[in-house]
């Protein structure tokens, strides 16, 4: 913009206090010169295009908010513009980092298990429970009955021993002989 009279250019200073009487043109003016220096400081504050143009535009309505609580200190509007911008990005990522921080603290939500898959492991436990009968079925009688005490039945090695009437040592033995035979019994199913 030009002064009429004399066709010099009109200074930042000059266009902002007509803008802050509410000339729009002056401020439309300071943003024609200013958009493209402010949008690509926001660039470099943030590395993003979408960002930049956002913070610009934030930096432009602050402007024109506060275009007449602000006296320019220099002949230039863009140090001013760019510490609203710079603020205005710390202020966009502090509160990007905070909504992170609280996505965090939400719970996932509760998986609803399929009523498929709980019957297909149900049907899966049933046939391992099979297996483990059969095997059991084809040890010897001696290592049969401390496994249907001491695995099956939840009985310690000392009360199986009492109710079978045998050393303590002896249901260790039998109990060992039968783990290894099961699971060479088991493995491949």
């Amino acid at each position: 913009m030009t002064s009429h009279t004399t066709g010099v250019p009109v200074g930042d200073r000059a266009l902002w206090d007509q803008a802050a009487e509410g000339d729009e043109t002056a401020f439309g003016e300071l943003f024609e010169r200013h958009a493209e220096a402010v949008w690509n400081h926001a660039y470099r504050l943030t590395g993003s295009w979408a960002a930049a143009e956002d913070l610009t535009s934030s930096t432009f309505l602050t402007a024109w908010r506060r275009r007449a609580d602000v006296t320019l200190v220099r002949d230039s509007a863009l140090p001013w513009l760019y510490t609203v911008t710079g603020n205005a990005a710390r202020d966009e990522y502090r509160g990007a980092r905070r909504r992170r921080l609280l996505l965090r603290k939400i719970p996932d939500p509760p998986v609803v298990s399929d009523h498929a898959d709980a019957v297909a492991e149900r049907l899966d436990g049933e046939r391992r429970l099979r297996d483990v009968v059969e095997a059991v079925r084809t040890l010897p009688k001696a290592q049969r009955a401390v496994v249907e005490l001491c695995l099956l039945g939840d009985l310690g090695t000392a009360d199986a021993a009492a109710v079978l009437a045998v050393a303590e040592v002896t249901v260790r033995a039998h109990l060992s002989r039968a783990r290894a035979r099961l699971r060479t019994l088991l493995e491949g199913k």
